[in-house]
């Protein structure tokens, strides 16, 4: 056994997280970790990296088990450049090896008891370096870096210059080298382009050891997974095989549970009825009580409250121009230029969407139409009567505000009740609600800047990456609602199965970058 987590109890606030859960995770296994947004995957996965302390419940690690942990919140270092993180991930072999050394320099004056003793631990560590590949460090960081793509962006680039999915990558990269013998990846996906999803498909295909995924894409958690834990109401339960098999057995579970609460509501109702009717009546008195005696000793069933599950409206506005954008030999890029020259246009009506590897300037294009950056050169042309719905990639990590004035800021004349309704309908509960907007998870944070675009009327909308963090019901329903959006839409996306049906031209990036 890697690892036993005994009843553990967490929470935030009044809001409670988990409510003794156990766990336990066995050599070999590739668990999928689901569950809707703000369930607690990420908390958990900090508690058991020891980065949280849970409030009740102990967690036992194996003997000398390393772990490895993609965060989403990894903060990287200025002055670092990608090849120092890549090699950082030999940290502990680097250390064993001056501890080798310092052994070596002992033997000049040891006795001959305590020679045998050192020559045993220099040839036990001499055994560790070569397993651990530490002869051919630098080769091994070659050949990672090559195949998630980093020797393209160069590894002597300072990582603090690079875009949320080459930070990934860099993060993958160094996991990947230390070599870890569980994994602890959290929604590895969200910021990875097409060809490195199917490579890190690969990867966990083979890989040995176990590992623990949180992702709500569905399809490429169902090509690395044997196993599903599925987090609900403060609670973790365990299903076998793929996502359909969890779907399928726990809509039984729950049909089942209903059923029972029926009958033993209706079992209530009768018991209660008798217990009113004959307590006064002497000669049926002992008969009430025996029944108001089973009353009390029943074990009531609970129906977990249903979560509310969102729904998006696009409101529009008045129809824009037929021209949406006009680039007239449009380079885009900041100190460097990352393009060719552009002569692209979009029309009133067009839905399309923006697809190639990270960091060849996807977000730096849309951001460029926007006005929000200048063009490195060349010039770009907007039409008439536009209002845009523009969905960042990122939201600011130091935001203190509560979800609520995050709302009222957009739309100060709504009432308290209009606020709270319009994010109860993108799938917030009260609690959610009330908290600040930074202690939310990366899912209820992209809710919240939704519910903004949601409700202000309008004719384009340019949407970087909707789909990051966003769980499966979201996922589901902001489909749908694009799908009815009578405006433009300029989407940038790496899932096709969410794309394909909403857009009727996909661009590829990758032909006009000069990154590449």
């Amino acid at each position: 056994m890697i690892l036993n987590v005994k009843d553990l109890s967490h929470g935030f606030g009044d809001r409670a997280i988990f409510n003794h859960v156990s766990f336990r995770l066995l050599k070999g296994e590739h668990i999928g970790l689901i569950g809707a947004n703000g369930e607690g995957k990420s908390t958990f996965m900090n508690i058991i990296t020891g980065k949280l302390t849970p409030d009740e419940g102990s967690i036992e690690w194996a003997k000398h088990v390393r772990v490895g942990y993609l965060d989403q919140h990894t903060v990287l270092e200025k002055g670092m450049s990608i090849r120092d993180v890549l090699k950082s991930a030999f940290q502990f072999l680097f250390k064993m090896e001056t501890e080798m050394n310092e052994m070596f320099e002992k033997m000049a004056t040891a006795s001959e008891e305590e020679l045998v003793f050192l020559l045993k631990e220099t040839g036990t560590i001499q055994d560790l370096l070569d397993q651990h590949d530490f002869y051919v460090i630098d080769a091994k960081v070659e050949e990672v870096g090559h195949a998630l793509g980093l020797d393209e962006i160069g590894l002597d680039r300072d990582v603090t210059e690079l875009s949320g999915g080459q930070r990934t990558k860099v993060l993958l990269g160094k996991l990947l080298l230390e070599k870890p013998d569980i994994l602890l990846l959290d929604e590895p996906t969200n910021y990875l382009d097409e060809t490195h999803i199917e490579w890190l498909k690969r990867y966990l295909n083979n890989y040995e050891n176990a590992f623990i995924l949180i992702s709500h894409d569905i399809p490429f958690l169902d090509s690395v997974i044997n196993l599903i834990y599925h987090m609900e109401n403060q609670s973790l339960d365990r299903y076998v095989g793929n996502y359909e098999d969890f779907q399928r057995v726990y809509a039984a579970k729950k049909a089942q549970l209903e059923a029972a609460y029926q009958r033993q509501q209706q079992e209530i109702a009768n018991l209660k009825d008798f217990v009113a009717r004959n307590k006064a009546r002497v000669s049926t008195r002992n008969m009430a009580m025996s029944r108001q005696k089973k009353l009390d000793k029943m074990e009531v069933i609970e129906l977990a409250k249903e979560k509310p599950k969102p729904e998006f409206h696009f409101q529009t506005a008045r129809t824009s121009g037929k021209v949406i954008f006009e680039t007239n030999d449009l380079i885009i890029g900041y100190e460097d230029a990352l393009s060719k020259p552009l002569n692209i246009r979009m029309e009133r009506g067009d839905k399309i969407a923006l697809v190639g590897a990270n960091g060849i300037g996807k977000t730096t294009l849309l951001k460029s139409i926007l006005g929000l950056i200048p063009p490195f050169s060349g010039s770009v042309h907007l039409g008439d009567y536009q209002h845009i719905g523009y969905f960042e990639q990122e939201s600011d990590t130091k935001n203190t505000t509560s979800c609520i004035e995050e709302i009222w800021k957009e739309f100060p004349s709504w009432t308290q009740y209009e606020v709270r309704s319009a994010l109860a309908k993108c799938g917030l509960t009260t609690k959610h609600i009330e908290s600040q907007f930074r202690v939310l998870s990366g899912g209820e944070q992209a809710k919240v800047r939704l519910c903004k675009i949601l409700n202000t009327p309008t004719n384009i909308l340019l949407l970087d990456e909707p789909t990051n963090h966003l769980d499966i019901d979201a996922k589901t329903e902001l489909k749908k609602a694009l799908k009815e959006y009578p405006g433009s839409i300029l989407l940038i996306c790496h899932e096709p199965e969410f794309y394909q049906d909403i857009v009727q031209q996909v661009w590829q990036c990758s032909e006009w970058s000069i990154k590449l």
